[in-house]
């Protein structure tokens, strides 16, 4: 919300504010607070009739300050608040120097002097991060009487912001106006369905809003140097977060607003869905399956969506009857042929349902001022909204899905959480403003309990839609409604993008896109980059997603790279394990990889999917695509070209491939297997070793797919020698060496197209290669 017209002037009907100076400063238990008035105190009598700033410094963990500043401090907390996690027995150190006061956490330390005019100096490692200058803290009102609090931090010359939530607007948010509000707006809008008040830039720190409500950013728009946010109230509360690389941001961040849980393996095979107002039948869904098999195309989950019930009626948790008349037998015959079941679900009750009136009588559903259930008729007729602040009603919800679960179902798609009214009462008394945002938090929240109870906390997994901060705890998320257009999948990329910038590890989208019929050509560069996601699912709005319906080369493409994606596990569940623990991204933007290399800085057509692969989807109907590759020689994965950077290509690819990049130095490993996601991926593993580094020791751990450590390699090149030591490989093991051409073979070795093959017996801890 811009409030300011221009430089000078003040837009019309607002009156500002802002801190001028320190009139007082007091530090006990750990925390700075500062007085600051909002006009220069010459005298005694200044400080009568004029406003007073209450600024509160803080730390609740290591490389993290908070700050709250505050008009009036009078009113009523009624919640809701984003959960945070502070570090036990942690406490900043703050110290004097004359009238300059620091509060230093870890390497981060804010400063400020208190003779001087107000500012407050973040800095680490020597350096300024960012700082709040003259109008950095203070509060406005409007012509309308409504009262916002400001607080705006300095952009350094070429800082980049990034984050906000999945968002499909230009990648990089500077000169953008940004509300943090949940809407149902597709993925060619400005509109987001996950929405977090969460930015980093490319300066070494990061800065979290602390209110789960409506939050305004002005990036470098309505002050150009500044990233301004401000919310509706009389406080706002912010956290820095330093990295200094971006990894580092977000493992403090993550740390703070929680972890992603780790998605079970099976998740990242394919998924296959009904779509969504097509005609299905247990027949349609047979005939899916089974021309998924005849064409050797692998598939891990069926999904069915809306009209699993009955129309009118969602959501009540009931199959249709005249379209599935025996549901557990059909899941079960389902689940004979090694497919997991995933059902639609959303936080509506239409009142058709026999479940309104039960929970309508109840006091399950949201109400109005009057006492009335608010209802209307946007996506469903007369639909009522379940009222997720009461633990009543979030039980009763949670029975219903537990019927299912106990039914065969596995997981659930939960869509929507978005369109939240306002104008109503909860149960618990939240701020209803606050609420709209928050409430796909406990939405999410209820699901993902129900199956870490009922399936085991290493088996829930979600396709959610909606999300705020925090809801990374509830992986897995997907973009949303897009056009089956090259544009829409560009821009899925880039929402899915700032979205792993957001503290989320796990992002999916719609193969093919959601509206509309894809040509064959969207389809197979789509399905090439749905399969080189970290969830991969087919699916669409009013036609079909399965390969055959396009063309036969569509059919090859999707098996094909499932084929691929299966043998990666191994590589994909290390960079799972690797989000669940520092909330690292798997599909991660090239800056989190390259923060040095300014060229990466703004890259959003291309991105490393796990630390060690450079994928660059192909978003043009001849082929052509043009990506960047950082120093280096890198090793295409599926020819064995070499390829030597920095530099930019332009290449033109078949269906059969696209630049999919192996970083110089990686050791990649390979399953053996490739027509299922869950195997142990340990026993016959190849290790792809690209243009190793001298004298560095390159750890590969193998997971197990319980999440477990099934082996560890250790690979390491000593001038002439290469040599890989195993720990705990359960079988026969494979060396590939990609590009470096060894002086001579070892027994058993061979030379391939891709490079020299070394194999490896069952038991065998040690093999080297002797370099050309």
């Amino acid at each position: 919300m811009k409030f300011t017209d221009g430089y000078w002037l003040m837009r019309e009907g607002v009156r500002a504010s802002y801190a001028t100076e320190v009139s007082d400063a007091r530090a006990e238990d750990g925390r700075l607070t500062l007085y600051a008035p909002v006009r220069h105190v010459k005298t005694r009598g200044h400080t009568l009739n004029s406003p007073l700033i209450t600024v509160e410094c803080w730390s609740p963990a290591e490389g993290v300050i908070g700050v709250r500043s505050t008009h009036h401090g009078g009113g009523v907390d009624r919640g809701p608040h984003f959960a945070l996690n502070t570090e036990p027995g942690h406490a900043p150190e703050i110290s004097w120097d004359g009238p300059v006061a620091e509060l230093t956490s870890g390497k981060l330390s804010l400063r400020v002097d208190t003779d001087a005019p107000w500012r407050l100096e973040f800095a680490a490692d020597g350096r300024t991060l960012t700082s709040v200058g003259s109008r950095g803290t203070g509060f406005a009102t409007t012509g309308d009487g409504r009262h916002h609090t400001i607080a705006q931090l300095s952009l350094g010359v070429g800082e980049l912001v990034y984050g906000l939530g999945e968002r499909f607007t230009p990648f990089t948010r500077n000169g953008q106006t940004v509300d943090i509000w949940q809407a149902d707006g597709g993925t060619a809008s400005e509109q987001a369905y996950k929405n977090v008040p969460f930015h980093l830039t490319n300066r070494g720190y990061g800065v979290f809003v602390n209110h789960p409500g409506k939050v305004s950013y002005e990036i470098g728009s309505e002050s150009v140097g500044q990233t301004q946010f401000s919310v509706e109230g009389q406080s706002v509360e912010y956290f820095v977060v330093h990295g200094p690389t971006p990894k580092e941001i977000l493992d403090r961040y993550t740390a703070l607003t929680g972890r992603p849980a780790l998605p079970p393996a099976w998740s990242l095979g394919l998924w296959l869905s009904t779509s969504f107002t097509t005609s299905y039948d247990e027949e349609t869904v047979n005939r899916f399956v089974n021309g998924m098999a005849e064409r050797d195309i692998p598939l891990g989950v069926f999904h069915f969506d809306c009209f699993w019930m009955r129309q009118y009626q969602w959501c009540d948790f009931t199959w249709d009857p005249d379209v599935f008349p025996d549901p557990e037998g059909m899941l079960a015959r389902l689940k004979e042929r090694g497919l997991r079941i995933s059902v639609w679900i959303n936080p509506y009750i239409a009142q058709k349902s026999p479940l309104f009136e039960e929970a309508r009588a109840q006091g399950f559903l949201v109400r109005r001022p009057n006492g009335d259930v608010w209802q209307w008729d946007l996506w469903q007729a007369g639909m009522g909204l379940v009222d997720f602040s009461r633990p009543g009603a979030r039980s009763w919800y949670a029975e219903k899905l537990r019927g299912l679960v106990r039914q065969g179902v596995d997981c659930f798609k939960t869509d929507f959480g978005e369109r939240v009214p306002t104008d109503v009462v909860w149960h618990d008394g939240s701020d209803p403003e606050l609420m709209h945002n928050y409430y796909t938090q406990l939405y999410n929240e209820t699901v993902f309990e129900v199956l870490a109870r009922e399936r085991g906390a290493n088996e829930a997994v979600l396709f959610a839609r909606s999300a705020t901060a925090g809801g990374q705890q509830f992986p897995v998320h997907w973009g949303g409604d897009c056009e089956s257009t090259f544009n829409a999948m560009a821009e899925s990329l880039r929402g899915g993008l700032s979205l792993g910038l957001s503290g989320f590890g796990f992002w999916s989208h719609d193969i093919g896109g959601f509206e509309g019929t894809p040509t064959p050509a969207v389809f197979k560069r789509w399905t090439q980059f749905g399969l080189l996601s970290s969830h991969s699912r087919l699916h669409g709005s009013r036609s079909y997603r399965v390969p055959w319906d396009y063309d036969e080369e569509a059919v090859a493409v999707t098996r094909d790279f499932t084929r691929l994606k299966h043998r990666l596990m191994p590589y994909l569940y290390e960079a799972s394990r690797q989000a669940a623990r520092q909330g690292t991204p798997v599909m991660r933007a090239m800056v989190l990889e390259f923060p040095d290399d300014p060229s990466c800085h703004p890259l959003d057509r291309q991105y490393m999917l796990g630390g060690d692969i450079l994928v660059a989807p192909v978003f043009s109907g001849d082929g052509t695509v043009e990506y960047y590759v950082p120093e280096g020689t890198w090793t295409h994965l599926l020819t064995g070209e070499r390829v030597q950077g920095p530099c930019w290509r332009q290449e033109t690819h078949g269906y059969d491939t696209l630049p999919l990049l192996a970083r110089p130095g990686s050791v990649i490993p390979f399953g053996a297997e490739d027509d299922e996601a869950v195997y142990d991926w340990a026993d016959g593993v190849t290790l792809r070793v690209g243009a190793p580094a001298e004298g560095v020791t390159v750890v590969t751990e193998i997971p197990a797919p319980d999440g477990s450590t099934a082996a560890v390699f250790r690979t390491r090149r000593d001038g002439g020698v290469l040599t890989v030591e195993a720990e705990g490989a359960p079988g026969p093991w494979r060396v590939l060496l990609t590009g470096d051409a060894p002086a001579e073979l070892s027994a058993g070795a061979e030379r391939t197209d891709l490079g020299t093959l070394l194999p490896a017996a069952a038991g065998t801890e040690r093999v080297t290669l002797r370099l050309g």
